[in-house]
């Protein structure tokens, strides 16, 4: 087993929590993880990329060479984009459909949308929207996760137990609300 993820997306979304996540329940299932940190002008709204790798087999390198990502996940339309040279011809994009319009050029969305359809593998949930009418809207993080969990290869029940141990410290309202995001990403996809 081996999967290689890029996360991605804009200062503030909950990357690097999607990345602990993983990595907590990928530990969990005994598999071996890098991970290899960009951080972007978080206080700026600029970009914030994160490499996982996760296998079964020791991982020499932290960083994924372009071509060879399994997965990307964003939490921004165009920052998907942004990462395709490093995606799988065969490769999964699991996106937030809305954008996150930070700078003065952002694309117009329908360039964006008719991008990721050219792609064989694509999730794009309006997670946002999702969250606010779930009443979770700190989690639309994990709303993704939830609907990236099966391009991702872990068990759905390990997810499940990473939020529990990574949010437990915050209270049992902070860890159901991410068990309810993960859940309504899985069955939105």
């Amino acid at each position: 087993m081996k999967t290689d993820i890029i996360l991605c997306g804009v200062g503030g979304q909950g990357i690097l929590s999607i990345a602990t996540i993983i990595g907590e329940a990928a530990m969990r299932e005994n598999l071996y993880i890098k991970q290899a940190e960009v951080h972007g002008m978080s206080q700026r709204g600029g970009d914030v990329q994160s490499n996982l790798r996760i296998s079964s087999q020791p991982i020499a390198s932290d960083l994924i060479p372009r071509g060879g990502a399994d997965v990307i996940i964003s939490m921004e339309p165009m920052e998907a984009l942004r990462y395709l040279p490093w995606l799988k011809k065969d490769g999964w994009v699991i996106t937030s459909s809305a954008p996150f319009k930070n700078i003065p050029n952002y694309p117009d969305m329908e360039v964006i949308e008719a991008d990721l359809a050219k792609l064989p593998n694509v999730i794009s949930l309006d997670i946002e929207k999702l969250a606010k009418d779930n009443g979770i809207s700190r989690s639309a993080n994990v709303i993704l996760l939830g609907a990236a969990q099966k391009a991702l290869g872990i068990d759905y029940q390990k997810l499940e137990e990473a939020i529990r141990r990574v949010f437990g410290r915050k209270g049992e309202t902070v860890v159901e609300a991410n068990i309810k995001a993960l859940a309504l990403g899985r069955e939105a996809q």
